[in-house]
């Protein structure tokens, strides 16, 4: 916001369609934003409170999730990530997660436009992914050729297009899901189209054994994958998902976060490692580790990154699409939404 604009400023609203065209063609310039906004958290120019979870006792696998956040700077933003998680919804036919995004003026405090946030939150989760996965390979000195896809839903979809724009030379897919239906789906709509050769993998543990890279995007709510053995290839493994791996496997890999505090939460795969073990040893780096050369991953052992997902990383991605949006005419604007900006009244209807 500048000093020439509307105080209090204008109240938008980006639809998801205007959200879908405003990151068409973005995803190199996506990954590059979360890598830098990882730099920002990293040197504590953000606030990135604790996320709130609200669940209900009638419906217990499902949540909504509040991630308020702040990035300080010349691009400074304040605002709030509403997420839901409605596993049930795949019954229904419709997706899992849904959301919407409140930007807030960091100047006045008021929230100058409210973003679908869906495609905001996959985006940003599979920039993420792709800027660890560059960034690890890299220092393991190895390009993933195998990548393999455990569970094949949105998320998946997401990370598999983020990932094709680091131009590696992949030699095959796999895939694997708890519905085999998902998986053929997944193979043929999303990695066939590659050109390369794809198998769908019956057996998880088959999936892991063949492939260099992992992505775990499931909706696993406890550990199931626990046997060591099948990381004796010592794989690079995206765990977005953070509940798939079982303690053993945790403690026989390098691990890497976004954030030690967030991940450390909530029963995921490292928070019952640290609950198991009354410790947090097992938590090398964090990914700003990685990207400012603090922290070098190894690559004689397995390496996992688990990120909670931070709401900064929303902020960024939506303040993009934002400037995007308005840019191209996009925005949708609400007239009169703040109705008292009098202090003492004068001009709004009577009480």
């Amino acid at each position: 916001m500048t000093d020439q604009q509307a105080l209090p400023p204008v109240f938008t609203v980006v639809p998801g369609a205007a959200v879908s065209r405003a990151l068409a063609g973005q995803r190199s310039a996506v990954i590059a934003l979360v890598e830098e906004t990882y730099r920002l958290h990293g040197s504590g120019r953000t606030v990135n409170p604790p996320s709130h979870f609200l669940r209900f006792p009638d419906r217990p696998t499902a949540r909504i999730i509040a991630l308020p956040a702040s990035i300080g700077g010349e691009h400074a933003v304040d605002g709030i990530k509403w997420i839901s998680s409605f596993p049930d919804n795949l019954r229904l036919d419709v997706p899992r997660a849904s959301a919407v995004l409140l930007l807030n003026d960091p100047r006045t405090g008021y929230p100058y436009a409210c973003l679908e946030s869906s495609l905001i939150s996959a985006t940003r989760t599979a920039a993420s992914a792709a800027a660890a996965a560059r960034r690890l390979s890299a220092q393991r000195g190895t390009t993933p050729r195998r990548i393999g896809y455990f569970g094949a839903g949105l998320i998946a979809r997401h990370v598999h297009d983020h990932l094709t724009e680091l131009g590696w030379g992949i030699e095959e897919y796999g895939v694997h899901d708890l519905d085999p239906g998902y998986a053929t789906s997944f193979a043929e709509k999303v990695l066939a189209p590659t050109g390369r050769p794809v198998r769908i993998h019956d057996k998880a543990e088959d999936l892991v054994r063949s492939s260099d890279l992992i992505v775990f995007a499931t909706t696993a709510a406890t550990p199931h994958v626990t046997d060591t053995a099948w990381f004796g290839h010592h794989p690079l493994v995206l765990h977005l998902s953070l509940r798939d791996l079982g303690t053993e496997v945790v403690l026989d890999s390098v691990n890497v976060v976004d954030d030690v505090e967030h991940v450390l939460k909530a029963d995921t795969s490292v928070h019952l490692a640290e609950q198991a073990t009354g410790h947090r040893d097992f938590l090398h780096a964090t990914l700003d580790d990685a990207l400012t050369g603090a922290f070098t991953a190894p690559s004689d052992r397995t390496v996992v990154f688990s990120p909670f997902g931070l709401g900064v990383l929303d902020l960024a991605v939506g303040r993009h699409v934002h400037a995007r949006a308005a840019a191209a005419g996009d925005l949708l604007t609400i007239d009169g939404f703040f109705h008292e900006v009098s202090r003492h009244g004068g001009g709004g209807e009577a009480a």
